[in-house]
């Protein structure tokens, strides 16, 4: 697991605030959940957190439960990409999807980002990280909206019409 660190990840919660409240949220690559987690604390209604990992999912659940959210939290023991498409009930509720795929899969980013693409309602945001040196693909209807770089990372904030 790498978790986002907290100044990422803070830059990231307020790029994105007037998302997060009331939000179904999508925690793709969840590792230790830190991102769903915050989103929860910030007022998301509902978190959905997919990771392949056993230790992953297991810190996720351990994670949830000792911030006191697992009544607002699912975790999913899945490659992200698949997830995607065996649970359209999900995903076509999303108002916010958090991407922090690992930056050595260089494939993983865009497939999730064209599953989402395909299968996000209007109206929702995605909040990818992944590495600085790796372009966000060109999308149908995710349009980038902002882009930030930290160090050898970077946020890209994308959002359906």
């Amino acid at each position: 697991m790498r978790p986002t660190e907290g100044l990422v990840r803070e830059a990231i919660f307020n790029m994105i605030a007037a998302a997060v409240p009331d939000a179904i949220v999508l925690d793709l690559f969840a590792g230790s959940g830190a991102l769903g987690i915050e989103a929860l604390s910030r007022g998301a209604a509902r978190a959905f957190f997919v990771d392949r990992g056993e230790d992953s999912f297991a810190a996720v659940k351990r994670n949830l439960e000792a911030a006191g959210y697992q009544d607002r939290g699912l975790v999913f023991r899945s490659d992200a990409a698949r997830w995607l498409s065996t649970h359209p009930v999900e995903v076509g509720t999303a108002t916010l999807a958090l991407l922090d795929p690992p930056y050595a899969d260089t494939r993983a980013l865009e497939a999730v980002l064209r599953g989402l693409d395909a299968r996000l309602p209007g109206g929702a945001t995605v909040v990818a990280e992944h590495a600085a040196r790796q372009p966000v693909p060109e999308l149908k209807r995710l349009q980038v909206d902002r882009e930030r770089r930290y160090g050898g990372s970077s946020v890209t904030i994308l959002r359906t019409p």
